[in-house]
């Protein structure tokens, strides 16, 4: 099977190829499309700093830096819990705010473009088929050659 040919290869390069385009977008907006997704996920009421890199799906130390350099540019602060104060919460700032619904404007523009030039049939899916290999991929555990000789 040829490399072009592979599930995982062909959703990387869309994915490289969507985030490019958002990093362009964004660039236009200065900020990054990691940015964009943080200002998105982030609750009115604010989000513990333990739940972002989950919803984001990053790791904490990538996270610190985006929320960094978040705070520098003013788009953020950080406030104790006030239900727990050893949990940090990100709350957005106003500016942090106007920069959100630019995201959001970008993001439902974005999916306004693909949502019209897929059919309901295709969009329907093509979401389906990504959900199942989710699924397959999570339950995905490596058969080792000493695995198979243990089954013999």
């Amino acid at each position: 099977m040829k490399r072009e040919e592979t599930i995982d290869y062909l959703l990387k390069v869309v994915w490289q190829n969507m985030s490019n385009t958002y990093n362009q977008i964004a660039a236009g907006f200065e900020i990054t499309q990691a940015i964009g997704y943080v200002l998105i996920t982030i609750a009115h009421e604010g989000t513990a700093v333990s739940q972002l890199a989950g919803l984001l799906g990053v790791k904490a130390t990538s996270l610190s830096r985006i929320l960094n350099n978040m705070e520098d540019a003013g788009l953020i602060y950080r406030a104790a819990s006030p239900e727990d104060k050893r949990s940090v919460k990100v709350f957005l700032t106003d500016f942090g705010k106007e920069k959100r619904k630019v995201a959001k404007d970008v993001v439902r523009s974005f999916n306004e473009y693909l949502n019209n030039n897929l059919t309901v049939q295709e969009k329907n899916g093509l979401v389906q088929t990504l959900q199942k290999l989710n699924k397959l991929t999570l339950a995905y555990t490596v058969t080792t050659e000493n695995d198979e000789q243990k089954d013999k």
